[in-house]
């Protein structure tokens, strides 16, 4: 081999190897690029799910404060129903008593022609 003969190949490995260098470090620049999107949105996410979180956590109060339980609207419930029933003692006393009152009226007499 003669000295042009080798520098050709050393020329051609050179040219090779920098077209090699050159394409890796465009691809090292897209997977940087999308690691610092991955992260970026990752942080999004987890921000929003903190978000949620705290919501969630709102919205449990809200209910816990504002509806019944199961156990607490048989109780109401139970209350009720008594109530209603000593109004209906109290009814039907009321119709005892006016009956004694009308039972115990004299009759008018009824005059005939």
């Amino acid at each position: 081999m003669t000295g042009t003969e080798i520098m050709a190949a050393v020329g051609f490995f050179v040219m090779v190897s920098g077209a090699l260098w050159g394409i890796w470090w465009k691809v090292e620049g897209r997977v940087k690029e999308a690691k610092d999107a991955a992260v970026g949105t990752a942080t999004a996410a987890q921000a929003l799910a903190a978000m949620a979180r705290d919501e969630l956590a709102a919205h449990r109060l809200h209910v816990a404060e504002t509806y019944i339980t199961k156990a607490g609207m048989r109780e109401t419930t139970e209350q009720l129903m008594e109530a209603i029933s000593g109004v209906k003692s109290a009814v039907d006393g009321m119709t005892l008593r006016i009956d004694r009152v009308v039972e115990g009226q004299p009759r008018r007499a009824t005059l005939t022609s």
